[in-house]
């Protein structure tokens, strides 16, 4: 199971970790809960769904919202930075996306989701576009930056 990896790299490593959740809206965070003892290395989540709770909370630049918008890389980026920052975990995590069934175009269509990893003084991102319907590409999401993280800090 991905979180029992989790949970034991996260453990044996003495990391914290916290998430800044838009397109999955608190799924990553409820599978990592779903562990006992994910207190001990889960330090909190935030769904910031709006682009104003990005700019509030997570401290995303308006600037950079307006120039790539709130689906891309650097926003994930911030994403991720903001959230650790916040909570003074040793790793910060984001998703933000298309989810469908709207909200696409030609150049971000449904399924585009970007990730930010904010951890050891890297930020690392990546993009991807799933196909299914809202809850698939949600589920796939999750499990694309949760195998991500893990295969950071196993690295």
């Amino acid at each position: 199971m991905i979180i029992e990896v989790l949970k034991d790299l996260l453990s044996s490593n003495n990391l914290t970790l916290a998430t800044a959740e838009s397109c999955t809206g608190g799924m990553i965070s409820e599978r990592i809960t779903r562990v006992p003892g994910a207190s001990n290395y889960f330090l909190a989540s935030c769904v910031t769904y709006s682009n104003e709770s990005k700019i509030k909370i997570l401290g995303v630049c308006k600037e950079t919202l307006m120039q790539y918008g709130a689906v891309s890389v650097e926003t994930a980026a911030e994403m991720a930075s903001g959230i650790r920052k916040v909570t003074g975990a040793d790793i910060g995590l984001s998703t933000t996306g298309i989810a469908g069934p709207g909200g696409g175009t030609e150049l971000k269509p449904v399924g585009t989701v970007c990730f930010g990893i904010d951890y050891n003084g890297q930020i690392i991102t990546k993009k991807e576009i799933f196909k299914g319907d809202r809850d698939s590409i949600r589920k796939q999401s999750c499990d694309y930056v949760l195998n991500l993280l893990i295969d950071i800090i196993d690295d």
